[in-house]
């Protein structure tokens, strides 16, 4: 089936009372075997980039790409755009198709991340396109940011920040980190008390860090979408230096990357049906 809204795909996710897994590409070969590790798997999930790694393939050609794969999936699958910045990214990630976008504003104090989403909220609504927004701030390495803050969500701000920001949905911190370098210390409590006071379903970044059985749990707090990037970037990179510390004259390109993108693959399908058994 086409790509679809991510309206729609939460629309299949509360059908079946499952967590979509959101997956970060970069390129070609980690983009497709995303695609194909969620059709595989049978859940519903996502398709992300940041504007970082949109350097390497500009927002244009990763439209493309996932519309072309998509039409021979079966498996509903939404391009997102992960960390959008600035008020340009999210208008060139909705001019080639992405079906959600996310504006992170977590920077910003408390009136302007407020001012920037709505912006963009009343920009995507045009267009029918949901949009995620960030309260809090998340430890870790983020692409090449290193960010040392760790701000968790305050509940007492959420339903107000969500009103009047207009969002769909919120990426909350809770003890939550991005990479794999810092240890995260997830406060069920906390996520409880938010998800009480917030009118929208909840978001969750840094997944690749957080142990299973914390992930499912964070299902009954209505998160209905964790975001998994380093875990597999980390899978396509040590595949690679596999064949070198084999080989240091290997040259075999499309042996090493079809063998990469099999190994994403795998990974992909194997967390999405491990975050929903």
């Amino acid at each position: 089936m086409p790509l679809v809204n991510l309206y729609t795909l939460l629309e299949f996710r509360d059908e079946r009372k499952t967590v979509a897994p959101a997956f970060n590409t970069t390129n070609l070969e980690t983009t497709l075997a995303i695609m194909e590790g969620l059709n595989e798997s049978g859940y519903p999930g996502i398709i992300q980039i940041t504007p970082n790694n949109l350097k390497l393939s500009g927002y244009e050609y990763i439209g493309e790409i996932t519309k072309i794969a998509g039409q021979k999936f079966e498996t509903p699958i939404t391009l997102h755009l992960d960390h959008g910045k600035t008020f340009d990214d999210i208008k060139m990630a909705v001019q080639v198709g992405f079906g959600s976008v996310m504006i992170d504003g977590s920077e910003l104090d408390f009136e302007e991340n407020i001012k920037l989403t709505k912006r963009v909220k009343d920009y995507c609504k045009c267009f029918n396109i949901p949009v995620e927004a960030e309260l809090g701030a998340i430890a870790g390495k983020e692409d090449d940011h290193i960010s040392e803050d760790n701000l968790k969500t305050d509940p007492t701000l959420v339903e107000e920040f969500v009103k009047r920001s207009g969002c769909d949905l919120l990426a909350v911190s809770i003890g939550n980190v991005h990479g794999l370098e810092g240890q995260p210390n997830i406060d069920l409590d906390l996520l409880k008390k938010i998800s009480q006071n917030s009118p929208v379903p909840l978001v969750l970044h840094g997944g690749s860090g957080i142990p299973l059985e914390i992930i499912k749990k964070i299902r009954d707090y209505n998160v209905v979408k964790v975001n998994i990037a380093s875990e597999i970037r980390k899978v396509f990179i040590q595949t690679i230096g596999q064949f070198y510390e084999v080989n240091h004259n290997e040259y075999n390109l499309l042996k090493v990357l079809m063998k990469a993108k099999q190994s994403v693959k795998e990974t992909v399908s194997l967390k999405a049906r491990l975050i929903n058994s």
